[in-house]
């Protein structure tokens, strides 16, 4: 189930009037939006707000997308509020006075106070911009620009930092139906339309208050926000019983993973050639081990050997940066960076003076952060520092050593070592122990692997 398609059908439902049925005896929001503007001018007349400014695309016919219900008005952000004031230039602090909201607080329309800063402000000044339940603020710039925040249930004294607005409605419009609104197909794409700047895009005061937004009569938006509540209590249950099940989906494979590499996913056969006399045969001084120390007796046909002995170790080395080019030469791979799930993806980077080089069908361990990540090439490549090649010798699967590596992660990430970025040496993937099955138990076990995998990956697909 889409429940991001969903959850925005049902917001759309809502702005459009087709989520709750209309009641005539409702006040009509066009009354609604006459109070606003009386209460509006009072406080200018008092003092206590400043006139808008006008600006030339205030003066423009505005251009709505759909029609309304009856009762329903077209208005703007800036028409409904009393203030949208952006936050304050200051430093975040250990101690202070104030909590200070900033946009990196604020993270799935949810903020965790425990981990807002605070800070010192002039107490004469920091009235202004006290946060209180019922505002929203506003993500004004970089990549989360249109983000908003719905403040409820607020404890300490705190203010919002200056790459925020801060919106304040009048008493007539319930902030829970703007901040809704504010999730909507519609909002999005008047934000996408109205944002400028290519790097660091960002929207304005000016542009925020010159919004338009569609405003039922109060009783139903009422009726909307506790339906809307409603429905996506419901999608948020189903996406978190998928991250759950994600989750032990992923705990189930790695399951399937420790059982493989233990003997315990498909049966022994007697009649497979025990893996020591394969490797002896590869070659004669290979260090083998028929019993182990901590788990007793290895598993009827299986042995214990090194890294070092079930494969060639390849460590990179980086060709001079003037050889490389995106047009002739050598794929040049270094570090993660196009690792797949499973496989390396085709890289642009092109090498003409190659130095160490991974044939294809072999394996890619990283040695730099992240440790342990291991991918398959399909093509022969350069590998830079970044990287480590395992050929598989005549005694092991391809698929079944890139099984079993992924379960070793854990063991290298824990012998790297480095100040700048955490790394591991040849000599610690040579001399990594292993245990190694029959090559016919290994075909068993890689096919029964991909079986299971193939059913959970079905599972997840349909989520």
């Amino acid at each position: 189930m889409n429940t991001k398609a969903l959850r925005q059908k049902i917001l759309d439902l809502a702005i459009h009037g087709k989520l709750v049925p209309q009641d005539p005896n409702d006040e009509p929001a066009s009354v609604l939006l006459e109070r606003i503007r009386a209460e509006k001018e009072r406080l200018i007349k008092e003092g206590k707000i400043k006139k808008p400014k006008k600006s030339k695309a205030a003066c423009d016919k505005p251009h709505y997308p759909f029609e309304l219900p009856k009762g329903w008005e077209w208005t703007t952000v800036g028409e409904i509020s009393k203030s949208i004031l952006y936050g304050v230039s200051e430093s975040a602090k250990s101690k202070g006075e104030y909590k200070l909201l900033r946009i990196t607080d604020i993270k799935n329309s949810a903020v965790d106070w425990n981990t807002v800063p605070y800070t010192d402000y002039d107490e004469h000044k920091a009235n202004a911009y006290l946060i209180s339940d019922g505002d929203i603020l506003f993500a004004r710039t970089g990549a989360t620009v249109g983000k908003s925040y719905l403040v409820k249930g607020l404890q300490d004294k705190a203010i919002y930092a200056s790459y925020l607005i801060r919106v304040q409605t009048f008493n007539e419009i319930l902030p829970e139906y703007v901040k809704y609104f504010f999730e909507s197909g519609f909002y999005w794409e008047q934000i996408q339309r109205d944002s400028v700047g290519i790097g660091q895009p960002n929207v304005n005061g000016t542009t925020l208050s010159l919004l338009a937004l569609s405003i039922p009569p109060i009783n139903e938006q009422h009726r909307i926000v506790n339906e809307l509540g409603s429905w996506l209590n419901i999608i948020d249950a189903i996406d978190n019983g998928k991250a759950e099940l994600q989750i032990a989906i992923k705990r189930v494979k790695s399951k399937i993973l420790d059982l493989a590499i233990h003997g315990k996913l498909v049966p022994q056969y007697p009649n497979d050639e025990p893996a020591s006399e394969l490797l002896k045969r590869i070659n004669p001084k290979t260090v083998i081990t028929c019993d182990n120390h901590q788990y007793g007796k290895l598993p009827k046909g299986w042995c214990e050997t090194h890294i070092g002995d079930a494969f060639k170790v390849t460590m990179g080395q980086s060709p001079d940066g003037s050889s490389l080019n995106p047009i002739d030469g050598m794929e040049f791979h270094q570090g993660k960076i196009l690792f797949g799930n499973k496989y390396l993806r085709k890289s642009s980077v092109l090498t003409n003076s190659p130095t160490k080089i991974a044939d294809a069908d072999t394996l890619l361990l990283c040695v730099r952060a992240p440790v342990g990540v291991v991918n398959i090439t399909k093509q022969r490549i350069c590998i830079g520092r970044g990287l480590c090649c395992l050929t598989p010798t005549k005694a092991i699967n391809l698929d079944y050593a890139f099984y079993m590596l992924t379960t070793f992660q854990e063991k290298f990430e824990s012998q790297s070592t480095g100040s700048t970025f955490k790394a591991i040496s040849g000599s610690i993937i040579k001399n990594e122990q292993l245990w190694l099955p029959p090559l016919s138990e290994q075909h068993r076990i890689v096919a029964k692997i991909e079986e299971l995998f193939a059913q959970l990956d079905k599972i997840e697909a349909s989520l």
